[in-house]
Parts: structure tokens; C-alpha cells; sequence
């Protein structure tokens, strides 16, 4: 009887530390995934709003340019170094967003949004830290944009599966294919 007992035991626990195991790899690739989009999607068409190419001329910064066909701009006029990838708290000079843009990257960009949108944007940018830069923008006529080359997805709020969709459907659709 004993015996038995002991056998009950030691697969209860052996169950126990399996499901354990299991639980614990399912939530880590769930947490590892959850914000961050597919490499190997790139055959999906893009979304947005589509804008006339502008074109990809390197300007001096402070230079003056023709205005932007699109707000925020999609393509155009804009310096020669890029913004670093990541989060901002600060808004970024448009014309350096551009360049991030033409290297196949995603601009997001908020005005009058709450703080944890504002959270739920950092963790889809922090997901994304090669393709992905987030910045405010007063100049927006709209809570959030979503920028590419040539495309914009306006949104009055949050909306995760829109804003995953359009990294996903418009991540290195440029001239210079280079974010990660």
C-alpha cells in the first residue's frame, strides 16, 4: 500500500512540474510574441491610405522644402540621418521621421491620448526595436498615425490589431528595405 501511495506521489508531482514547464514556455512565447510582427509576411499587400510618392531627395537640416502632401509626411523631402529606432518622448523633426520611413520603417505618432495608450504603444514600439519609432506629434489630426513610405492609417484610439496590421502589411515596403 505504501508502495502505491508513493507512486501516486511521485506522479502527481512529476505531472505537476510537467504542466508547470508547460504553462510557463506557452506564457513566455505568448509575452515574446504578442507584440511583435512576423518576418516572413512580407507577401501581404500594405494598408492605408495611399500617397503620391515624393520622392527620397537627402536635405541639409533646416533646409526648406515644397509641403508634404500628407500629414504626417509619407515619402519627400528629409535629412540625411535617421532617427535611432525606439520610443520618444519628444516629438521628432518630421523630416527625420521620413528617413526612418524611406528605410522601410513604421512611424507612430499620438496627440491627446491617455497614459495607457501611451504604454500600449511602447510595448508594441520596444517589441519592434529595429522598424519601429514612436514619438508625439502636435500636428496630427488625429489621437494616432500610423506612417510608411507612401501610406497612413489614422486612428481616433487605440486599436491593437489595426496597428499590428499595419507594421506587419507595411514593414520594408520602400526604397531602402533595411528595418528588421
Amino acid at each position: 500500500m505504501t508502495n502505491m501511495k508513493n507512486f501516486i506521489i511521485i506522479l502527481v508531482v512529476v505531472f505537476s512540474v510537467l504542466g508547470l514547464i508547460i504553462w510557463f514556455a506557452i506564457s513566455q512565447d505568448a509575452k515574446n510574441t504578442q507584440y511583435k510582427v512576423g518576418e516572413n509576411l512580407q507577401n501581404l499587400d500594405p494598408v492605408g491610405q495611399i500617397f503620391e510618392n515624393q520622392g527620397q531627395t537627402h536635405i541639409k537640416v533646416g533646409e526648406l522644402h515644397p509641403p508634404y502632401n500628407s500629414n504626417p509626411p509619407t515619402s519627400g523631402w528629409h535629412y540625411l540621418q535617421p532617427a535611432n529606432w525606439g520610443v520618444y518622448a519628444k516629438p521628432l523633426v518630421d523630416e527625420q521621421a521620413v528617413h526612418n520611413l524611406e528605410h522601410g520603417g513604421i512611424w507612430i505618432s499620438y496627440k491627446d491620448v491617455g497614459e495607457e495608450t501611451k504604454i500600449n504603444l511602447e510595448k508594441i514600439t520596444k517589441a519592434n526595436p529595429r522598424s519601429v519609432i514612436l514619438s508625439p506629434r502636435d500636428a496630427n489630426d488625429s489621437k494616432i498615425v500610423l506612417a510608411s513610405w507612401t501610406r497612413l492609417e489614422k486612428l481616433d484610439s487605440y486599436d491593437e490589431a489595426r496597428i499590428l496590421d499595419f507594421i506587419m502589411r507595411n514593414k520594408n515596403k520602400s526604397p531602402e528595405p533595411l528595418a528588421r
